[in-house]
């Protein structure tokens, strides 16, 4: 499903037009962006949580050259599904 199907998902279950379900999508990422951001968390009970994970520096290697190079710390988004996600998988 891309942000297209996922529109018309929302508007056709909602009964709200495309234009407001794009709005209402473009608004959930923006607020899970900025609290990511600024280092929080998103919970959604039942869903799962975004939260934001830490990768150390570490030594790599460039695959053309073999040459060792110095990888720099990172901020990476994390999403832990939660319970009722997992149960409906399976």
């Amino acid at each position: 499903m891309n942000k297209t199907e996922l529109i018309d998902h929302i508007a056709d279950k909602a009964d709200i037009s495309k234009a407001a379900a794009g709005r209402a999508l473009d608004a959930f990422v923006g607020a899970v962006r900025t609290t990511l951001r600024k280092g929080g968390t998103v919970t959604m009970v039942g869903f799962g949580t975004f939260a934001v994970g830490k990768r150390a520096a570490r030594m790599g290697r460039n695959p053309r050259t073999g040459e060792k190079i110095k990888i720099k710390a990172a901020k990476l988004p994390k999403f832990r599904p939660g319970k009722g996600l997992k149960e409906a998988l399976n």
